[in-house]
């Protein structure tokens, strides 16, 4: 206990100082490494099965993939990879239903996928893309799994830090409505958005090049542009809550914190899979 209490003291310290961000994730790292370790002498590592839906886009489903199985082996070593079900819907179908403001038939797909992830063996699920957490209620109800929500995770990381206001990245849904920004909010998180010239812009590259793999300089450009926009209106950080959008913006390209939805949410799923 008064480990714990010591090491949560340095942390909330650490977070005074926004030059320690990348300090707090390898003191994140080397906690984690001896938690796995002790399991690892005792022989008590299972890993529970990961339920992915994915395929919105496949190109942000592979990057999950990657990410999933990188982890499992920076905390496990030698062959260890992912315990991982995917389920690949056909995005073509879902971004109709979208777009058309058919969103109970898009939350019935996808609550078919996880009533399949489920019967398949997953453990939990994760859903692959931020906008598509605006029917998570419909999908539950076809699923008895827990279904680790990407804005839950995100928030948690940003809270951490002691961020008080961050700036949001995404589709146009995601910007606009307030399925996912409410749950930044509950953690007492103002949420700043670009404006409207700038969300179409975000939304059309999303939806024309990232989702069919075309990184161009001049889209990052542009996206770093609004980077430094919302940075000057107070965001302490910005989401990048786009699963997409970790494709062309990388740390490197901004003055505040970056939060990648995409990673986040694939670390968290290890360290569900890991039943930490």
């Amino acid at each position: 206990m008064k480990i714990e209490l010591v090491y949560s003291f340095f942390i909330n310290t650490i977070y005074l100082y926004r030059g320690f961000y990348h300090l707090k994730r390898l003191i994140d790292m080397f906690m984690g490494f001896l938690a796995i370790g002790k399991n690892i002498i005792k022989g008590e590592v299972k890993l529970k099965t990961i339920g992915m839906i994915g395929g919105m886009s496949w190109e942000s489903s592979a990057e999950y993939y990657r990410l999933i199985n990188e982890e499992v082996k920076r905390q496990l070593g030698g062959l260890h990879s992912a315990k991982v079900i995917l389920f690949s819907v056909d995005f073509d179908e879902i971004e109709k239903c979208q777009s058309e403001g058919r969103w109970d038939e898009a939350g019935q797909i996808l609550g078919e996928a996880a009533y399949s992830l489920e019967k398949a063996g997953a453990d939990f699920i994760v859903i692959c893309t931020n906008t598509m957490h605006k029917v998570i209620d419909q999908i539950s109800q076809k699923t008895s799994l827990q279904i680790l929500h990407i804005a839950e995770e995100t928030a948690a990381q940003i809270k951490r830090l002691g961020i008080k206001k961050i700036g949001l990245l995404g589709t146009k849904y995601t910007m606009e409505q307030d399925f996912y920004k409410l749950r930044i909010q509950l953690q007492n998180i103002d949420v700043l958005i670009p404006n409207e010239n700038d969300r179409d812009l975000i939304n059309k590259t999303i939806f024309n090049e990232l989702c069919l793999g075309n990184i161009r300089q001049s889209s990052r450009e542009y996206f770093k542009r609004i980077i430094v926009d919302l940075a000057a209106e107070g965001a302490e950080g910005i989401i990048l809550g786009c699963t997409e959008i970790g494709l062309l913006i990388k740390q490197a390209d901004a003055p505040v914190p970056l939060f990648d939805t995409t990673e986040i949410h694939a670390h968290g799923a290890v360290q569900k899979a890991l039943d930490k």
